[in-house]
């Protein structure tokens, strides 16, 4: 094909049509003042939205959380869910667990992690500059992360009370911290393949990799502090009665005083990828994703959106919510906190629809989709018929968007924008369970199934 080039008479009709159109005018008049975002508001759909729904959690955990200038949504949404429970059991008010008690852990781990994928790129031929290694140098540590990751984080280093480790500057804007260990991370990955290419044995690397990771963790200390060895948690219940647990580490916080009211290896994690080449009754992993060395792998079980949508009503019916993952930015009216495929009319402003013009396999394959956002389902509403309409979402971004930091999902969004739910195995049937027995099939690194991670 010979290229198109945009001749100038081209560009006059474009113009001279752009002018021939008066609300084309309009439109322009008023986007040049104000985000065309909100000019695309359809006032109509938030007329007709309530936040009032059939089944809803009796105990939603307060206060509200705030992941602040970090990618942490994933560890706030899983103690989101976490904690609900948990706050019931014990009679609490108000209640967080520690998120920056797993931040600090998941730096050290994906480090560590990161490093030792090097070495097996390197082992496995990889060039530094292949795609592969440029991929895992682009951004060597991030504060993005999956389900799994949670579990591993948990099952080895337990839970905290956020009064026993709370939030430093670096946790609610890591960008500073993330800069010096992107850059140590990638001068030690020239360390770590030149001493391969010299012919290093394995000692000789774990010893590399043992005093690099020294330096990442006097970074990271300083950064966000080093969690306590041993907890004592005094706290008030509703009734005003005092209570102390500790000392206690907080690997045995978790197993004594979570872990009987929510088991994170009794809850599964369901994708839905519909691009054709991902068949649905498989399992799937990204290669080189993770974040602890020897830790449980990412693995999606990827099932029909219908599945996950219906799991995740019948969760919330037994007043069991659901950590999720999505594209969150979408059809997103952020101030009223409304995700609905109709919150927005960009044909009605710009004479074309945005989005919906592909399929949910196109945009993951066409770039124009991944997951970017976890978050909790804490309600939802059915038809006549028991099919859900709308879902309740605890969000992290504080109280002033939304429902006091409260969002509502339609489940035409929940189809279009939703990619992964955790619940309780529990409500999977057999057959979905048994697909976990399967060896993944290993997606690259850089699919969009593998984007909240990072």
């Amino acid at each position: 094909m010979v290229a198109s080039a945009l001749s100038p008479e081209t560009l006059q009709k474009f113009r001279n049509n752009f002018y021939a159109d008066p609300k084309n005018i309009l439109a322009q008049n008023v986007c040049t003042r104000v985000d065309p975002l909100e000019v695309c508001l359809n006032r109509k759909q938030l007329e007709e939205t309530q936040h009032v729904f059939t089944y809803k959690i009796e105990n939603e955990g307060k206060p509200i959380t705030n992941q602040k200038n970090s990618g942490r949504c994933w560890i706030f949404a899983s103690l989101n869910v976490v904690r609900i429970p948990f706050v019931k059991q014990y009679n609490l008010d108000e209640f967080e667990f520690s998120q920056g008690y797993l931040f600090f852990w998941d730096k050290i781990e994906r480090c560590n992690y990161f490093l030792n994928n090097i070495v097996k790129t390197a082992r496995r031929g990889e060039e530094v500059d292949g795609r592969l290694v440029s991929f895992l140098l682009h951004d060597p540590t991030c504060d993005g992360g999956q389900w799994d990751m949670i579990v591993n984080l948990i099952n080895r280093h337990g839970l905290v009370p956020k009064k026993c480790f709370p939030e430093s500057y670096s946790c609610e804007s890591s960008m500073r911290m993330n800069a010096v260990l992107k850059s140590k991370l990638r001068e030690y990955t020239k360390v770590l393949r030149d001493l391969i290419s010299e012919g290093a044995r394995d000692v000789d690397l774990h010893s590399k990799i043992e005093q690099q990771m020294a330096e990442v963790y006097r970074i990271v200390g300083i950064c966000l502090g080093i969690p306590p060895e041993t907890i004592t948690w005094e706290y008030y219940d509703k009734s005003k009665q005092y209570n102390c647990v500790g000392p206690v580490t907080p690997l045995d916080f978790y197993l004594k005083y979570v872990k009987p009211y929510f088991n994170v290896d009794d809850k599964v994690c369901l994708v839905t990828d519909p691009r054709p080449t991902n068949s649905y009754g498989r399992a799937y992993t990204v290669d080189c994703l993770g974040n602890v060395v020897g830790g449980r792998p990412i693995v999606y079980n990827n099932q029909p959106v219908e599945l996950l949508m219906k799991l995740a009503a019948e969760s919330i019916k037994t007043q069991e919510p659901v950590w999720f993952g999505c594209e969150v930015s979408k059809r997103f009216a952020g101030k009223q906190g409304i995700e609905d495929l109709k919150v927005h009319d960009y044909k009605l402003v710009f004479g074309v629809d945005v989005t919906l013009g592909m399929t949910k396999a196109d945009r993951l394959l066409y770039g124009e989709s991944m997951m970017t956002h976890a978050m909790a389902f804490t309600a939802v509403s059915v038809d006549a018929e028991g099919n859900p309409v709308k879902f309740r979402v605890e969000n992290s971004w504080g109280d002033e968007r939304g429902e006091k930091g409260y969002l509502i999902m339609t489940s035409d969004w929940f189809k279009e924008f939703v990619f992964e739910v955790v619940v309780d195995r529990k409500f999977v049937p057999k057959d979905v369970l048994d697909v976990f027995q399967q060896e993944p099939i290993v997606l690259p690194a850089w699919d969009p199934m593998g984007t909240l991670a990072h």
